[in-house]
Formats: C-alpha cells, sequence, structure tokens
C-alpha cells in the first residue's frame, strides 16, 4: 500500500501515459460536510475491454511485459473500501478510462491526501510535450484548475520543464491550494 492518496495519483496517471493518453484529467474533490475525499482521473488513453476493466482489480493481472503483477488498482481500491468509500473504473476501447475512488475521511484507516501538489508537480514537468494535464483541486465548492495546455499556449514553445516555467506552476499550485484550503477563494 502507498502511504498517502497523492502517491496513487502519480501512479494511476503513468498508467494513462502508458495507455497513450495525450490528456490525463486528474480531480480532487473534498466534502467536508459529508466527510468524503473524491479521486477521479480521466483519460483519452487506448482505453480497456470489459474482460480487461473485470481483471484491473486483480494484482496478478497486469497488462504489462516488464512485470507480472499490477499493484496500483488493487491497492486503491483496498485503500478507498477499507475507510468504507468505493472505487469504479469505466472504460471504452479506444476513448479513455475514468477510475474513481471515493475515501471516507471519518474512517480512522482513511490515509492522508498527502502532498498532492508535489504529486502534480512531479508529474507536469516530468512527462513528455505530448502529455497534457488538467487538474482541478476542490474543497467545499471553491476550486482552482491548472491545465498544461493553456500554459503552453501562453510559453509558446518554452518546455514546462523550463526552470522559470516549473517555478511559476509550483506557485501557482501552492498558493491556489492554499486559498482554496483557508477559503479565501470565492465559490
Amino acid at each position: 500500500m502507498l502511504a498517502e492518496i497523492s502517491l496513487n495519483v502519480i501512479d494511476i496517471a503513468r498508467n494513462s501515459v502508458r495507455a497513450g493518453a495525450s490528456l490525463i484529467e486528474i480531480r480532487v474533490s473534498i466534502d467536508n460536510a459529508a466527510r468524503e475525499l473524491t479521486l477521479q482521473i480521466i483519460d483519452n488513453g487506448k482505453g480497456m475491454s470489459e474482460e480487461q476493466v473485470s481483471r484491473v482489480e486483480d494484482p496478478f493481472y497486469t497488462s504489462r511485459k516488464t512485470r507480472s503483477v499490477g499493484l496500483g488498482i488493487p491497492f486503491l481500491k483496498q485503500e478507498a473500501e477499507i475507510t468504507g468509500g468505493s472505487l469504479s473504473i469505466r472504460s471504452e476501447p479506444g476513448k479513455g478510462t475514468e477510475v474513481t475512488a471515493v475515501f471516507r475521511q471519518d474512517s480512522i484507516d482513511c490515509m492522508p491526501l498527502g502532498d498532492i501538489n508535489s504529486s502534480i508537480f512531479a508529474l507536469v514537468t516530468s512527462t513528455s510535450d505530448d502529455v497534457d494535464y488538467l487538474y482541478t483541486y476542490e474543497v467545499d465548492g471553491r476550486s482552482f484548475s491548472l491545465d498544461t495546455r493553456e500554459i503552453r499556449e501562453i510559453m509558446q514553445g518554452v518546455p514546462l520543464q523550463n526552470p522559470e516555467v516549473s517555478d511559476f506552476i509550483r506557485t501557482f499550485l501552492d498558493e491556489n491550494k492554499r486559498a482554496v484550503d483557508e477559503g479565501v477563494m470565492e465559490v
């Protein structure tokens, strides 16, 4: 098992990259009244057949050739369900995959979200230029989004790994998450 939810984001997003996704949407939504944290990762990769979807929760099944087990989805499912939450996967060949995990935050077994900004930053600045991310972070209706397509358009070819661009991305993530967490942003 992974120590925090944000590490699962990296694992699932890397699966999306391996599946040929050019756009990966990552949504973290926290509803404090309901005591729920919902994580969604949606990609436009190659998708999976119904048979693959039914098998993906099995730790001894993987489509990868480099190892014979795939623990990302089974761990995420266990981590969500142990809190009283759930995991669902929808996928269609040629269209992509959507993974949704719901965690009950009032469960003693709910792991922390962790450093989600560092996870998103690592994905955005380490993935090739043919993969974009749309990240949305929401708490009780307040939210912000980071869309690498917009950043690329503004930067006109300057790579996201450029130190000035990556510094901007890090600052943007940190300032906006803090504002959402503190309730400073307008709903």
